[in-house]
């Protein structure tokens, strides 16, 4: 048995957990908070909860607030540029996976030279060593999604050539995130649902990964435990902490199995769509895939037992074939709502697919040596014409 294991956030998890940032050790005294272009953040109150919270904590604030729902290079550049121009030395995210992502951009550019492609290792990305350590980097999440409290990765799209590309190394861990399931009730229940799937398959992806191991492993069916019986609770009823939080832990947990382990080319094809038509929103996108993808897998015998072990932790426990937790997949989708999802309602063409399945190998083709059997451009495209609406 043989195993990394570098996870060094320091984590705040639980409902009220935001009124105690102002009591933690902050690692600056002015910071650059990054919010979306949107309006929630204000609206709910958020925005105004952190900022007190740094006043308690003698800290002072510069808001940013131009992250797109897929952030871009043009919005990481533009916040490096904020930062510098008002001396911030620490970066806060507030906000879903697109803000905490942008933070950890943001932060690299607030101290390296040049543009942020220039670091971006993948298609026309020109692989630079990042000199200069980044600015530490607070996360508060107000979505249960992407795992990004509890990783170092970013994942951004360059506007100009359509690439959607993950980033990340040890400095871009969070050093302190906060998890507070009570500033998670504004989210709506379609998008409870796609960033809930979104958690999902980050530990299913990473639990039939190659690169799983021991300790991976246990964070992944814990996640999927706890996100599968608890999501339809959650999207059926956003007032209802109790299925918020265990959503949320099952979230951060997969943000364990992304930190130690990673995830598969499910994320390439999805981000290889949602890089073209940036309205797509990243969980709806992995949903579509999903069904396609997973049979694949099942039809190549490759990982029966991890399948079979994953539907019976999504509570399916009379399973005995890797199909059954496709089966056990499609149903939580359809007690979302959300096993319908149609590329076509986001501009998609049938037509683009084999184009999209070689851009998803050329931007992140790394991701696919993590597959438990090996993809071809024909097996992706078959994938991706399957999951077409």
């Amino acid at each position: 048995m043989s195993f990394q294991h570098y996870v060094p956030t320091r984590l705040l998890f639980g409902q009220g957990q935001i009124k105690n940032l102002h009591k933690q050790t902050l690692p600056g005294k002015k910071a650059l908070i990054v919010i979306s272009s949107g309006t929630s953040t204000r609206k709910y109150g958020y925005l105004a909860t952190v900022e007190q919270q740094l006043q308690l904590a003698g800290v002072s604030s510069t808001v940013f607030d131009e992250i797109q729902p897929n952030p871009t290079r043009k919005n990481v550049m533009a916040g490096a540029a904020c930062a510098k121009a008002n001396g911030c030395d620490f970066v806060i995210g507030l906000g879903g996976g697109s803000s905490l992502d942008a933070s950890k951009a943001i932060a690299i550019m607030a101290t390296n030279d040049g543009d942020y492609w220039d670091y971006i290792y993948g298609g026309s990305g020109k692989g630079q060593s990042v000199t200069n350590a980044p600015l530490p980097i607070v996360a508060i999440t107000t979505t249960a999604g992407t795992g990004t409290e509890a990783d170092p990765w970013t994942v951004v799209t360059n506007e100009e050539t359509n690439e959607k590309i993950g980033f990340g190394f040890d400095a871009t861990f969070p050093m302190l995130s906060v998890v507070d399931p009570e500033m998670m009730t504004s989210v709506p229940p379609e998008y409870t649902a796609y960033q809930g799937f979104d958690a999902l398959f980050h530990s299913v992806e990473g639990y039939v990964s190659k690169m799983a191991h021991a300790m991976s492993d246990i964070y992944a069916l814990a996640a999927i435990e706890s996100v599968a019986a608890n999501l339809e609770a959650a999207v059926k009823d956003g007032q209802n902490l109790e299925a918020r939080e265990k959503v949320a832990l099952g979230n951060t947990l997969s943000g364990f199995v992304e930190s130690i382990c990673g995830v598969t080319s499910q994320h390439s094809l999805e981000h290889a769509l949602s890089a073209a038509h940036p309205d797509l929103p990243h969980g709806a996108g992995l949903i579509m895939l999903s069904r396609a993808y997973f049979s694949h897998f099942a039809q190549s015998g490759a990982c029966d037992e991890r399948m079979i072990a994953m539907a019976k932790a999504m509570g399916n426990k009379e399973a005995t074939k890797a199909i059954d937790f496709v089966d056990t997949l499609v149903a939580l989708q359809q007690a979302c709502g959300v096993a319908e999802l149609k590329m076509s309602d986001y501009g998609i063409e049938k037509s683009d697919l084999p184009h999209l399945a070689k851009e998803a190998r050329r931007t992140m083709g790394r991701i696919f040596n993590c597959d438990p059997v090996t993809l071809s451009d024909e097996d992706c495209t078959a994938i991706l014409e399957a999951s077409y609406r």
